[in-house]
């Protein structure tokens, strides 16, 4: 039976993902593992509040014996990941759905997290399109009369569901003592496609694979693998066809890349740097500790500063020690068709961080735009040339060391122009997402909800640690307060923006003397749940 109630509205087709099958799926999945899904974000918790007092991270000596034994390999990609040289990431809508499968990357990134509004229609829709797209029954046509169709050749899938500490209220889960909860938004999200879509990928030629978000230990991927065998077996799929990719993104998840990749190892692909929410996870970590701890501008954070250096020098070793592929990040920057001047630069710094990336040992690299894919292919070409991956070389000349991965010394500064940007990109980030959509261009860069997270965070750090710009500005809660005045009041309004609910949603996650570890939680709860009866599916 299923304990999952509908509580969001049942839209046209809806009846074709929330089946009485996948939710009496949902149900299973949530009865083996919601309880151990709560223990691991209450250490978490805890986690956080020991870094706060003081402590500091450093490689686990309970599990040395695993980094140790040179032996133990990845399963390594499955079918159709062998080349990932370069993966377009991006939302499910239907639209940009078929923009990726046409962009010629090697990969789809299929993002219902940072990428994605998790409004109930994009969650839903999401997986309506994705299940179209396997089967190649997709199309779209826009306001416009401009129609949009597969080609011929496509992309791999990779899906991506929301981290262990997102719900989902528009489903609600009963346990079997009785008690209400809304559901585990990762495994709505994976079990939904999981559940659909499994045994028509792997007909196809290729599998269930996913990326894994905001990890932050060996024993949250322990929970995932876990999952993945329950499911294979549920479903009457072999052991090790699934595979997922981890995404190394918080500073307690850098100390641990080689047990993560040890606990997933039936089922693991790679690791991808994820370096937007891996500078947004120090901040928050490490907000309290000191103006030692204080980071600049945004903009100074390059990934060549030592500790952004460190972290993907240790991923690329790591991975390839062990058979597993190496991915480096995104670059923010995106061309505009409409200036070339803003294309040319763009293109320059896509190229030049695809190069050092390439050069570093990485396997593949995340593009945000169709149009930088050739720019990106350009870079990895030069060093795989007709090679799949380099997971070959392996970097013994990587020694990287705990105070490497804490060394937070940047040459740089809080800028006025630093504190203004903060403001803006928060400000006009989480407007977007309010409205759903959830991957927004501002000032020809690519926003998610992790440069959101790094410009509130950074803003609620300077303002405790008591940070004078170089101009000489204190960065005080007033004058946070005033300049977001100052945005609102010359922001372009319209009859369906979201703007007032988006400012009050930046004072609580910035301008509150608590830290919120999520403007999205935030957000979410109070801007994005249909508040509908429950329904029978």
């Amino acid at each position: 039976m299923t304990r999952i109630e509908i509580i969001g509205q049942l839209d046209e087709r809806y009846d074709e993902i929330l089946t009485e099958e996948a939710l009496r799926f949902l149900t299973r999945l949530h009865d083996q593992f919601a309880g151990r899904r709560h223990d691991r974000l209450a250490a978490r918790t805890e986690q956080r509040r020991q870094i706060d007092n003081g402590r500091d991270l450093k490689f686990l000596s309970a599990t040395a014996a695993i980094r140790e034994e040179p032996n133990w390999r990845v399963a390594g990609p499955g079918p159709g990941l062998e080349d990932r040289r370069v993966e377009i990431t991006g939302p499910t809508d239907r639209k940009m759905t078929i923009n990726a499968l046409n962009s010629g990357a090697k990969v789809w990134l299929a993002d219902h997290e940072d990428a994605t509004s998790p409004t109930w229609e994009n969650v839903i829709g999401g997986q309506l399109n994705l299940s179209d797209a396997i089967r190649r029954r997709i199309d779209f046509t826009s306001d416009d009369g401009k129609q949009y169709t597969l080609g011929q050749t496509t992309p791999t899938i990779v899906m991506r569901p929301r981290g262990w500490h997102l719900v989902e209220k528009h489903l609600r889960y009963t346990d079997q003592a009785g008690l209400r909860s809304p559901a585990a938004a990762s495994l709505v999200d994976f079990g939904l496609y999981f559940f659909h879509n499994a045994k028509e990928l792997i007909a196809r030629g290729t599998g269930p694979y996913f990326y894994l978000p905001k990890l932050e230990n060996h024993l949250e991927a322990r929970l995932w693998d876990d999952v993945f065998t329950f499911s294979e077996n549920a479903l009457g799929i072999q052991h090790g066809t699934i595979r997922a990719t981890v995404l190394i993104e918080t500073i307690s998840a850098a100390f641990e890349m080689e047990e993560i990749l040890y606990e997933l190892r039936e089922h693991c692909a790679g690791l991808n740097a994820g370096r937007w929410d891996y500078i947004f996870s120090i901040i928050k970590n490490f907000r309290g500790r000191g103006a030692s701890f204080v980071l600049p501008d945004r903009a100074s954070i390059t990934m060549t500063v030592p500790f952004m250096r460190a972290y993907t020098e240790l991923l690329v070793a790591t991975c390839h020690r062990r058979g597993a592929h190496a991915i480096g990040g995104m670059s923010a920057f995106i061309p505009n068709r409409r200036d070339p001047e803003v294309t040319e630069r763009a293109l320059a710094a896509v190229t030049a961080d695809k190069r050092r990336e390439a050069g570093d040992g990485f396997d593949g690299t995340w593009v945000a735009h169709p149009d930088l894919v050739v720019t990106a292919r350009a870079e990895f070409d030069a060093v795989l040339g007709e090679r799949p991956n380099q997971v070959d070389r392996l970097r013994p000349d990587v020694n990287v060391t705990a105070a490497d991965l804490l060394d937070l010394r940047i040459d740089g500064t809080v800028t006025d122009a630093g504190v203004r940007s903060n403001v803006s990109i928060a400000l006009r980030y989480i407007e977007s997402w309010l409205r759903g959509v959830g991957a927004a261009a501002i000032d020809n860069l690519m926003e998610d909800a992790a440069t959101a997270e790094i410009s509130r965070s950074q803003l609620w750090q300077w303002m405790h640690q008591r940070v004078v710009t170089a101009e000489g500005t204190a960065v005080t809660h007033a004058g946070v307060e005033a300049e977001l005045a100052r945005q609102v009041a010359v922001f372009p309004r319209t009859a369906d923006d979201r703007l007032d609910d988006a400012a009050e949603v930046f004072r609580s996650v910035t301008l509150g003397e608590d830290f919120p570890t999520f403007l999205t939680i935030t957000a979410y709860t109070r801007f994005l749940v249909d508040t509908a009866q429950p329904r029978a599916a």
